[in-house]
Formats: structure tokens, sequence, C-alpha cells
């Protein structure tokens, strides 16, 4: 069962990228174990590890724009001992989801997959490169792990949990610089979700860049007198289904929010849970079955109904549809 942080609002309102922080926890890991080997399709700025391209040149290969080919290459290292870490824009992940399946997933190798620039954080690119559909897609693949840290002390503790894990992983950073939401005592564990703050209310089930917006939504429920709890299930797959059932007996609704698709993500998962544990009304806050757009991400969060406020009123939806006992 996840404990309760001492810290449940944002401790800051700005911070590191989770890119920047996942790639400085890598180049350290790798001073210390040999097995990692880093592979990028030529976006090794965009992407963090570029600190791993300067501190460990040779365990750093570059595969060019040839995602299939290097998904593929990675379950080919990991078949000879090495520890491969893959990483690219995650709309790129989806161009090579066939090897990832094949020559990970199904070869049960233990390669690492990390996906910057998810979701509408990629902002001016435009819908061609946002991918919203990269957790479902990876949560649908038998044996795969599914992770997307909240803020940089989370992505920093959740790349080496990610290394000391044996088996294939995906899990997204960021592009864009992230609140800092944890301080240096937090505990990152696979698996399992972390209760940032308490409430009877209704429970806020976030991940990624929402989670931050989550607390934000609190408050202003707060202000309304409603409790609100939240929770940061950075884990998509295997979710904690303990907590997930324990929020819906003890607030009886629940709020899921993910800058990703509703269909198959986070609220997909976390309703799947519920449906065998412990049923409640759910309402979903992402983006509603549409592609994205250019624009900066604080404002095409807003327009696509991301942001704290939008997290509140699907707040409101749900504790409307509890049952009257």
């Amino acid at each position: 069962m996840a404990a309760s942080s001492s810290a449940p609002a944002l401790i800051g309102t700005s911070g590191d990228s989770l890119r920047e922080a996942f790639g400085r926890r890598l180049a350290t890991l790798m001073d210390h174990d040999k097995r990692i080997v880093v592979l990028d399709a030529d976006i090794a700025g965009g992407t963090g590890t570029h600190h791993a391209r300067k501190a460990h040149a040779d365990r750093f290969i570059q595969c060019g724009i040839a995602e299939q080919n290097m998904m593929a290459m990675a379950g080919g290292l990991a078949a000879t001992g090495f520890v491969p870490v893959v990483t690219t824009f995650a709309v790129f992940c989806l161009r090579a989801i066939e090897q990832a399946r094949l020559s990970i997933a199904y070869a049960k190798r233990n390669a690492k997959i990390i996906a910057s620039h998810p979701g509408l954080d990629v902002g001016p690119d435009g819908g061609s490169a946002q991918a919203l559909e990269d957790l479902a897609a990876f949560r649908a693949i038998p044996g795969m792990t599914v992770i997307s840290p909240a803020d940089p002390i989370e992505m920093a503790l959740a790349t080496e949990a990610v290394l000391a894990f044996d088996g294939p992983v995906y899990m997204r950073t960021g592009r864009s610089p992230a609140p800092t939401i944890y301080d240096e005592s937090h505990r990152f564990e696979i698996g399992k979700g972390h209760l940032l703050r308490e409430g009877r209310d209704v429970t806020i089930i976030a991940c990624g860049v929402e989670v931050a917006r989550s607390l934000e939504a609190a408050n202003l429920l707060a202000a309304e007198g409603i409790d609100a709890r939240v929770v940061n299930m950075a884990t998509i797959k295997p979710i904690d289904r303990d907590l997930v059932a324990r929020c819906a007996r003890e607030t009886g609704a629940i709020v899921t929010a993910e800058d990703h698709n509703i269909h198959g993500g986070l609220g997909g998962a976390v309703a799947e849970a519920l449906v065998t544990t412990c049923p409640c009304p759910v309402e979903f806050v992402g983006v509603n079955d549409r592609f994205g757009e250019s624009g900066e991400p604080a404002a095409l969060a807003a327009h696509y109904g991301l942001t704290a406020p939008f997290i509140a009123d699907a707040a409101k939806r749900a504790m409307a549809r509890k049952r009257v006992h």
C-alpha cells in the first residue's frame, strides 16, 4: 500500500525537464554498470542521452533515423547480456512497435524503451509528432511494463529502478520543464502508486504531467469545500490494483488524468482494475479520441481539456454519479 507524502502540494513551480533528469541519471548509472548500452536515432539532444554520449561514447550506438532496426538491434544486444536502452521520440516508438513486440517483448529480452516528447508536450511540432496512443499500444503488449513518472526527481529514481528491473520496459520522459512535486526523500517502486494528498470525497489518479495539474485541481476543489484525494500512478502496467480499489472504497468516485488519448491508457487501466475489484463512477480526463495540433504545450493542454479546471469539473461530475445509499 502506498504511503502518503509529506508534501501534498507542489514544492516548486518550475524544474528540469524529465528527459534531462533521465539523461543525467542514465550517464551516472553507466559509470557503475558496464552492461548498459545506449541506442540513439540521431536525436540525443532531444532525448537527454547527450549526457551518456559525452561520458560513455564507447557504449553509445548511433543508429541513425532507422527506429525499426534500432529496436531489433536492442533485442539482439539483450540476448548477449547487454542492457540496451533504446531512446527516441514517443511517436517513433510507435513506428517500431512491431520490432518492440517481437524482438524485445515476445523474445523476453531485458531491454528498455525510453520515449521522450510524449503527448501534447511535443507542442509546436503538431499532431503528426504527438504520440497520444503510445501508452495504450505498449500496455497491450504481453510482458511489457509501462511507466510515466511525474517530475524530475521521480524520473531519476524510475530510471534507476527500470535499469535494475529484469524485463522489457516502456517509459515516457518529457520535453518541457516540469514542476517539482517530490523532495529527495521520495521512493519509487515499479507497480506501486503513490498517495500524494488525502481526501474523502473523490480520488484523482494521474500520471506524468497531469499529476501536477491534479494537485492544482485539488486546491481548486478545496476552495469549494470538496476534499479530493490525489494519487500519482506512475506505473500504468502493472497497475496498483489494491490502491485503486482502496480509493474507490474510501471515496466512491474516481477521475483519471493523462496526457494521452482517453482510450487504452491510464484511464483504461484504472477502469479495468475497478471492474473486478470495486466498481464506482469514473470520469476520464485526456484527449478525447482526436489527433493533436500545433501550439505551445500549456495552450494545447487548455484547448484539449487537460488543465486543472477541467480535472476539477470532472471530479464534480464523478461525485454527482455516486450511489445514494
